[in-house]
């Protein structure tokens, strides 16, 4: 059985999957009928849901492309890839350093699937993908390793991750370590779904995917959510509402608040 049979072998298409959900909101056509069933009952529950997934999105764009054009950041190490979509990390990277390289690492079949067909590089970069989980911090920095230089400054994407960590210890300890590995002048990017008393409706929404979708997700507050830059350089404005983090004048406006926060941090 070849590798790409070993992969869509693995891929359960009789639950929803949050990757391929993420995907139906944004657009994507990589989605089956269970994923678009249940993610329009979860726009039900939640009408602003797809609104998250575009600021999420767009936060990826703004923050890859002031890391390789003002950070001189030349290397990525995208965790949580997810379904490759307009502009990923490498493109964005790419089209202002064309010499970037980027690692992408998802433990999704239909991700992996995927990505070996459309996520390729520039002529003058790199770009690979490693089938692991994010908890598996020694696999991924080995592996990473052999693409990028860990010696070097690099930044580390964790977009909508980090909520499939249960534990907030265990996800604490999963960033730090990843981070400790990283040399000084290394950036995180993280963002988070968070839970607040004013949008009850995303709890609801959190709970309806719990209940019937995979992998399970963990909501945490804008403070919690913070904690994760703990020891580094915040930049402004800070961990806030993903459509509000240095947004670009011409982009098509967004809510003023998303339950989707993120946030930039330099390690000094």
């Amino acid at each position: 059985m070849t590798d790409d049979a070993h992969l869509l072998a693995r891929i359960d298409t009789t639950r929803p999957h949050t990757a391929r959900i993420w995907n139906y909101w944004t657009g994507g056509k990589d989605n089956y009928l269970v994923d678009r069933e249940a993610g329009d009952q979860i726009r039900a529950l939640h009408p602003g849901i797809g609104d998250y997934a575009l600021a999420d999105r767009k936060f990826l764009g703004r923050s890859v492309r002031y890391l390789a054009a003002e950070a001189g950041i030349r290397q990525f190490l995208d965790i949580g890839t997810g379904l490759p979509s307009a502009d990923n990390t490498h493109e964005v990277a790419q089209r202002v350093t064309p010499e970037a390289r980027i690692v992408y690492v998802d433990n999704d079949p239909l991700v992996l699937a995927h990505a070996r067909a459309l996520l390729t590089s520039s002529l003058e970069g790199r770009t690979d993908y490693l089938d692991a989980d994010l908890r598996d911090v020694d696999t991924i920095l080995e592996r990473a390793g052999r693409t990028l230089d860990l010696k070097q400054p690099v930044a580390l994407m964790l977009l909508g991750v980090v909520i499939f960590v249960e534990g907030h210890e265990e996800s604490y300890d999963v960033v730090r370590r990843l981070m400790d590995a990283l040399p000084s002048g290394s950036h995180l990017v993280l963002s988070h779904t968070i839970t607040s008393p004013a949008m009850p409706d995303v709890d609801a929404a959190v709970a309806f995917w719990n209940e019937h979708g995979t992998p399970r997700l963990t909501q945490r507050t804008p403070q919690q959510v913070e904690r994760y830059f703990d020891g580094l350089e915040l930049l402004t404005p800070g961990v806030v509402s993903c459509n509000r983090w240095r947004p670009e004048p011409d982009e098509t406006p967004t809510p003023d608040e998303v339950a989707m926060y993120g946030g930039v941090g330099r390690k000094p």
